[in-house]
C-alpha cells in the first residue's frame, strides 16, 4: 500500500467515526417523518453533515406517530473548526425541521426542542 493510499484510508475511517448525535422533541399529538434531505450545516463553512441514520422516527414518505419520546439523528461528525451549525431539513414542501444556530459542545450531542 502507497502512502498516499494509508493516509486516505485513515481520514475516511476519522471521518466514518466521529458523529453528531441530534435528540429531537416535537409537540404531542403530531406525526412527523424525517427526510433523508436533512443537513447539519455548518455556520463557517456551509459544510453539510450528511444524516446517517435515525431512531423513533420513519423516513418520508412514511409517517410516525408521536409517542412523546421523541426521536434521534444520527449525522457525520462535524468539521474540527465549526463553533455554530444549523439542522436544516431540506425538501419540497412547507414544514421541514429547522434548528438554528445551535452553539458546538465537546460532546458532539444536542437536544433541540421543537414545541417552540
Amino acid at each position: 500500500m502507497t502512502e498516499a493510499a494509508t493516509v486516505t484510508e485513515v481520514k475516511t475511517l476519522e471521518s466514518e467515526e466521529r458523529q453528531t448525535i441530534v435528540h429531537c422533541m416535537v409537540p404531542h399529538g403530531f406525526a412527523y417523518r424525517i427526510w433523508p434531505s436533512t443537513f447539519l450545516i455548518e455556520r463557517e463553512s456551509n459544510r453539510r453533515a450528511k444524516l446517517l441514520n435515525a431512531f423513533n422516527i420513519t423516513f418520508a414518505p412514511m409517517w410516525t406517530h408521536n409517542d412523546g419520546k421523541g426521536f434521534t439523528l444520527i449525522f457525520e461528525g462535524l468539521s474540527k473548526n465549526c463553533a455554530f451549525f444549523d439542522l436544516k431539513e431540506i425538501i419540497p414542501e412547507d414544514g421541514g425541521f429547522e434548528a438554528l444556530g445551535i452553539q458546538r459542545n465537546k460532546s458532539d450531542v444536542y437536544n433541540v426542542n421543537f414545541n417552540d
